[in-house]
């Protein structure tokens, strides 16, 4: 049984309905309804397989859906190109960070100015600001970093093309419980600045304090909506394909 919140009733930044997709005819999504108000953080959760990095791939343009429809500031945008969501705005961090291993943070930082219409030292000052251990490491080969100071400087890099829809698929991926705090608490103060993020994460227990709203999927289908403190209690149950 759905939580709903009273929130969602404002026009969403982002929503989709009855969004199915896959890959090869393997269908990974099952009609699913998701909204994301904006200047809100959105957690999607659920085990592995559940369709939530296909959920974020279709958002981005990454995947075609077959049946649906997605709508980006109330405009339809199912189907349309990976460059023209980017151009309205919608910004896809992956799993396993999108940096460039062999160049080094000033020079990845470099590469985003172009698109950006920002000079360096703009860029670098805002990145540095947010997180400075990349100013102390902006000669560094970003493939020779730590985990976590790779993934502070995707958010850099993606956060310097003003995104007004920001997906992040497994931020915590491989990183320590400090280090992921760290970062969360960043990306939620982005919501403060206008950015909407919806965050996919296969580990509820890092992004519940800090999400406005969460959505639980499995086997391609949502399960559970809610705040966070409606459904704590529910998770397991929808983990497991129960009805919460």
């Amino acid at each position: 049984m759905a939580l709903l919140d009273e929130t969602l009733i404002e026009t969403p930044l982002l929503e989709l309905r009855g969004v199915r997709a896959g890959y090869g005819g393997v269908e990974a999504l099952h009609g699913i309804d998701l909204t994301v108000p904006g200047g809100s953080m959105v957690a999607l959760l659920g085990p592995n397989g559940a369709g939530k990095t296909t959920t974020l791939r279709v958002v981005s343009g990454l995947v075609t859906p077959t049946a649906g429809s997605v709508q980006l500031e109330g405009n339809e945008v199912a189907g349309a190109s990976t460059v023209a969501l980017a151009r309205a705005g919608v910004c896809l961090i992956p799993e396993g960070r999108g940096i460039f291993p062999n160049l080094t943070v000033r020079e990845n930082l470099l590469m985003d100015t172009y698109a950006a219409g920002r000079s360096v030292s703009q860029v670098e000052e805002v990145a540095y600001a947010r997180f400075p251990r990349l100013g102390e490491r902006r000669g560094q080969v970003a493939g020779t970093m730590s985990g976590g100071e790779q993934q502070m400087l995707a958010l850099s890099r993606a956060l310097s093309s003003d995104p007004a829809l920001l997906l992040l698929d497994e931020l915590s991926m491989g990183l320590a419980p400090l280090i992921v705090e760290e970062l969360f608490a960043v990306v939620h103060d982005l919501t403060t600045t206008g950015v909407t993020i919806l965050v996919v994460e296969q580990f509820a227990s890092v992004v519940l304090d800090v999400a406005d709203h969460v959505v639980v999927m499995a086997q391609g289908t949502v399960r559970l909506e809610g705040r966070p403190d409606d459904v704590r209690d529910a998770l397991s149950a929808a983990y497991l394909g129960g009805e919460g």
